[in-house]
């Protein structure tokens, strides 16, 4: 049997040497909190690409030119009550000027 959550999934990549600062961030949130456990989180690495186009002004790589980092995308979950105030808190130490972030609904099972 299945039903809706209160939680959603919440998911971003970040270049590695910024992602314990994105991490911390949602757990200070409140995202991450599970049952009698905190600051759960589960991450896997990938090849993140862009192309920054005029007007951009980016944290890393250069206007015009194809750039590749190696990423760690982190996912948490997250009370739907403390989704705002989590997205806040990663944007505020997200080092990309255009973050990547998907909130992912969940279904409970029973």
């Amino acid at each position: 049997m299945f039903y809706d959550s209160d939680f959603v999934k919440i998911r971003t990549a970040v270049p590695l040497a910024a992602a314990e600062r994105v991490r911390n961030a949602l757990s200070a949130a409140g995202a991450g909190h599970q049952g009698n456990y905190e600051f759960c989180s589960g991450s896997f690495r990938q090849i993140g690409r862009f192309r920054p186009l005029p007007g951009a002004n980016p944290s890393i790589g250069t206007v015009g030119k194809i750039e590749e980092i190696e990423e760690e995308v982190i996912e948490v979950l997250c009370h739907k009550e403390l989704l705002e105030s989590a997205l806040i808190a990663v944007r505020k130490v997200h080092p990309y000027e255009e973050p990547s972030i998907d909130i992912l609904p969940r279904l409970e099972v029973q």
